[in-house]
């Protein structure tokens, strides 16, 4: 498997001298815990731990480790990397799970960050590799930022999976970590990447300890919106990322992140608008109302289109409503629509027609002169009045190359 050690991709030195680190003597303030939850990662563990060992962070640092009923060597591997991090001055604390059954990646990540001291605190999954200059980069970067969940770029391993996310988590602007928060890849910074205040964590609240089946990071980094929370991302690829489908994984249902995507969408932008048009009278916009709160559907006023055939039927009738008569919602074309709207996307076409859709989207806020007020959105939407539309867009299955399992695999080693 091969080793990545530097941002852009070259090959590491093969022994790279470890920088001198201040002590984390009994009583002196440790700076940064690095929060790695472990399942039966005996196959990365060794990568991921030897990482954790060529940081040239040169404050003080602990390693925060959870063993949650991992079945494999990977017990034995953590007894390795203690003694050689505390050969180099970085204290090695390890929790274990001794049940049966692991409690799940939510709980791991918890008791590994309440049994750790860091004035900051570093995610780090146990498959994924970090590049010597991430905690140093992000440490800086969250000393300006106390409220901030700090991300990174990425680099995937393999290089061709999930092409078009790998791109979309990489390449974000600074608004859009904001503005994209309702498509459906969830986090704007992917949680391999969080470093946070240790301060700020507790205010968020922990993990959901769910286990199997809750999208556990998707719900903090609501809640993280919610209190007022910023999102930042050190533009430099301080991670190595991996996806391995091989792996035995059970997945959060695609349905489970559609309900915690609406049920945000009502509580951060429909709460305050009294009335709305949905953009799309197909199958993504009708299953958006559908899914939508009574109080909210009743404050859909028409779905638009430029679809001759779906704007001819005049209406979509809500058949399963128990409302008598059942309603029915005035399909119109996008001219004749009235903003604000929320433009609901799932690009399931071929690359050239996802870029044309795109396009007509462009035009039409163009034609119609709606005009995006993101900075709203920047403070938290607390301002949405003045938002005049939302794109809730699902683009995973766009294209060939990035039709995979679900982007919420939970792997049964984390």
């Amino acid at each position: 498997m091969a080793e990545a050690g530097r941002a852009d991709g070259s090959a590491p030195a093969t022994h790279r001298p470890v920088p001198p680190r201040a002590p984390a003597e009994r009583g002196c303030a440790v700076q940064v815990s690095v929060i790695v939850p472990v399942h039966n990662s005996e196959c990365w563990l060794d990568e991921c731990l030897k990482s954790v060992w060529e940081q040239d962070f040169k404050e003080t640092m602990e390693l925060s480790v959870f063993n949650d009923a991992s079945k494999d060597g990977s017990a034995e591997i953590l007894e390795k990397w203690k003694i050689k991090l505390e050969g180099v001055g970085v204290p090695v604390i390890i929790g274990n799970n001794d049940s049966s059954e692991p409690r799940g990646v939510g709980f791991a990540k918890n008791q590994a960050v309440f049994q750790s001291s860091g004035t900051y605190l570093c995610f780090l999954d146990s498959d994924d590799v970090m590049m010597p200059q991430r905690i140093r980069l992000q440490y800086e970067a969250a000393i300006q930022r106390p409220n901030s969940i700090i991300g990174c770029q990425v680099r995937r391993e393999p290089p061709e999976s999930t092409e078009r996310y790998t791109r979309w988590i990489n390449n974000m602007t600074e608004e859009q970590l904001l503005t994209q928060v309702f498509t459906s890849h969830g986090p704007t910074v992917i949680m391999p990447t969080w470093f946070c205040s240790r301060e700020w964590f507790f205010h968020v609240g922990k993990f959901d300890e769910g286990g199997k089946g809750v999208p556990e990071d998707l719900l903090f980094f609501y809640k993280h919106l919610q209190k007022g929370g910023e999102v930042f991302r050190v533009n430099h690829c301080l991670l190595l990322y991996r996806y391995h489908p091989q792996a035995a994984t059970h997945s959060v249902l695609e349905g489970t992140i559609w309900n915690h995507r609406v049920r945000f969408l009502e509580d951060r932008v429909l709460s305050s608008w009294t009335s709305f048009t949905i953009w799309n009278a197909g199958k993504q916009g009708k299953k958006l109302y559908r899914s939508l709160s009574p109080a909210n559907r009743k404050k859909v006023t028409a779905f638009c289109d430029v679809d001759e055939k779906k704007i001819m039927k005049g209406f979509y009738t809500y058949e399963e409503s128990e409302e008598r008569p059942k309603p029915k919602i005035p399909v119109c074309h996008f001219r004749d629509a009235t903003p604000p709207f929320i433009i609901c996307v799932k690009l399931q076409e071929q690359c050239k027609e996802a870029g044309q859709l795109v396009l007509l989207f462009c035009s039409l806020l163009i034609e119609m002169a709606v005009f995006l007020d993101w900075r709203a959105s920047k403070q938290h939407l607390n301002t949405v009045s003045s938002l005049q539309a939302v794109l809730l867009m699902d683009p995973r299955r766009a294209g060939k190359l990035d039709v995979q399992p679900s982007m919420w695999d939970t792997k049964l080693s984390y």
